[in-house]
């Protein structure tokens, strides 16, 4: 097998050495998270050994092979038939391990032998290319091997193998990258449609198994509908069963930047507008992913007329995070307990201001706030967060009656720090242990509704809650046994916006490798930063797709004893922390922490 790393062409002997003794063997085709290096697979040779097949085979698993024609080459012609590689992709920690020696079954030790896959595994990959996250567990699975008759005699091929692929994660990162796919959420109407980011992983360049490249994989899985999780709470405005016309393999923008998308004929009736909301799912699918933007959509007919064109511009009607107001501001928490504000948030260095209204005023001690997306209004914990108060920001007026109390004895025990969704409703948790409950207020208004969790059957109590500017997904630290993880949970409503049951279900990990974490934040559209500490390590600061995954550039510089983390939706602004001892800092992309403010505390940008 050959490895090339920009213009230089390096045996793979070379990059990752094979040990000749013990007891294992690893297979490492790659260096650890280098997207540049493309791996070629290499066939069998002629008389090649047992432990040099199930080596070739775990390396040519590695290689951008078309189709893994090379791959199969390792397999008996049955076995090869038989397995389909894209059926699931198991990550390890490292790259699997063999067993040294074969064992050999009984007295046909010279025509049948087994080897033993070993190591730690951490995540898969399913059929819908989404991302599971896995609480670190032993892998063992077995490959058996046959002589079989070649047209040079016999040779040792493997005839039973798990289907899917097993890499280390080094060569996962290396070849697959994450996309965001978008979808309609649930339960609005055309006027108040979002977009939701549903991400799943991709092969990077060419898929082996469609022989297409990222982008036409994005939009064909675009139009294959969204992950199982999400499914319960969006929806696509594609008609069911719509495909990319038969034979498309590589969708590549014009030199306009337009890019022209033939569907089948499921797509040929829709309307226009149904057909500018699935050109904007394109738009915002690929807005990452290729190197120019692209400006413009046409999806086609199958008999390749324009069915719609929409533009960038015009997709923006249904950006993920247009219920945000415009450039946020950070708001704050002062010395005297007042609720302030920081303007010109581009980069959160504006002259702090106190908010209109009780809250700025000085009538109640806050100890914590919630600022509407729209920040017209807020939420904000009494000093001993025994109470949760919601009033105007932008205009004076007289201190409500709570809107929530806690009967906790100790301040810890009560209400955690306010959230508000994109639907402008408010969420905030009794961590009472004779009362706990998650609550929510329609609009911020009204009689506070309760929010089942199934999930937490186990024991476990929220400790602190953000909620995704979609308003489909909530971030939860939960601690039990001593220990506090992170947890996202989807959001389903049944009836009525106001008067809807509200459940939050199917609570996934999100840092499994975070043995604590003591604070979270959304930052865009499926990412959070968190602040946490793994088994015995150091806190750290970190980025976490919201399906469980670490991105490469995930660790943050370091910064002192984090109490809080504050993030927006777009993702260029500011990351804020609240610190002991250095007050409030901010960290700009590619720059280093720097101080904001000395004295205040609970920074939140609105939501």
């Amino acid at each position: 097998m050959t490895v090339l790393i920009g213009c230089g062409a390096l045996l793979l002997s070379a990059c990752g050495s094979m040990p000749v003794t013990g007891d294992v063997k690893a297979v490492d085709a790659s260096q650890p998270g280098d997207s540049q290096v493309q791996v070629y697979a290499v066939a069998p040779r002629d008389g090649a050994t047992p432990n040099e097949v199930v080596d070739g085979f775990l390396e040519s698993m590695t290689s951008d092979d078309s189709d893994f024609r090379t791959t199969r080459k390792y397999l008996t012609k049955e076995a090869s038939r038989r397995w389909k590689p894209s059926a699931e992709t198991t990550v390890l920690a490292k790259a699997p391990n063999r067993s040294d020696r074969p064992v050999h079954d009984g007295d046909r030790s010279t025509t049948d032998v087994t080897y033993i896959l070993t190591g730690e595994k951490v995540a898969t990959v399913d059929e819908q290319n989404a991302y599971q996250p896995l609480v670190p567990s032993d892998y063992s699975r077995t490959l058996h091997l046959v002589r079989e008759k070649g047209p040079d005699g016999k040779e040792w091929r493997i005839d039973r193998v798990p289907d899917g692929l097993v890499l280390g994660q080094s060569d996962f990162k290396r070849l697959y990258r994450s996309v965001n796919k978008f979808y309609f959420a649930t339960g609005r109407s055309d006027a108040q449609a979002a977009l939701v980011a549903d991400p799943v992983y991709l092969r990077n360049r060419t898929d082996p198994a469609t022989g297409m490249d990222t982008v036409t994989q994005a939009v064909r899985s675009l139009l294959r509908g969204p992950t199982d999780w999400l499914r319960p709470v969006v929806e696509s405005r594609f008609p069911s069963g719509t495909g990319l016309k038969k034979g498309v393999a590589s969708l590549t923008p014009d030199d306009r930047n337009v890019l022209k998308v033939p569907l089948d004929k499921k797509a040929d009736g829709a309307g226009q507008r149904s057909c500018r909301m699935m050109a904007s799912q394109v738009l915002f699918t690929l807005r990452d992913l290729t190197s120019a933007r692209v400006e413009q959509v046409e999806l086609q007919r199958s008999d390749g007329s324009p069915l719609c064109v929409l533009d960038a511009d015009q997709a923006e009607a249904y950006a993920p995070d247009r219920s945000s107001g415009g450039p946020d501001s950070q708001y704050f928490v002062d010395a005297k307990g007042r609720v302030e504000r920081i303007p010109g948030s581009t980069r959160g260095s504006g002259e702090p201001e106190p908010v209109a209204g009780p809250f700025g005023s000085g009538a109640l001690r806050v100890s914590a706030v919630g600022v509407a997306r729209d920040e017209q209004s807020a939420a904000a914990l009494s000093q001993h967060n025994d109470a949760l108060y919601v009033t105007s920001i932008a205009a004076d007026g007289e201190l409500p009656l709570p809107a929530v109390t806690s009967k906790a004895g100790n301040a810890e025990d009560r209400l955690t720090a306010p959230s508000w969704d994109g639907r402008g409703d408010l969420w905030v948790a009794d961590r009472d242990p004779k009362n706990a409950r998650l609550l929510r207020l329609p609009h911020g208004k009204g009689k506070p509704q309760e929010v089942t969790v199934p999930s937490l059957d186990d024991g476990s109590r929220i400790a602190a809650l953000r909620l995704s500017s979609d308003g489909v997904r909530i971030a939860l630290l939960l601690t039990k046994d001593g220990h506090t993880t992170l947890k996202i949970g989807r959001v389903e409503r049944q009836g009525a916006q106001d008067d809807a049951q509200v459940s939050v279900v199917d609570l996934r990990q999100a840092a499994p490798q975070l043995a604590d974490v003591t604070a979270v934040s959304w930052s865009g559209r499926s990412r959070l930063v968190v602040v946490g500490k793994e088994q015995g390590g150091v806190q750290q600061v970190r980025y976490v797709q919201a399906d469980g995954s670490t991105p490469s550039s995930g660790v943050l510089p370091g910064v002192n004893q984090v109490l809080a983390i504050a993030a927006a939706d777009d993702e260029q602004l500011p990351l804020m922390a609240d610190t002991f001892g250095d007050g409030i800092v901010k960290l700009l992309p590619g720059d280093n922490w720097q101080t904001v403010l000395k004295e205040g505390s609970a920074l939140v940008y609105p939501g």
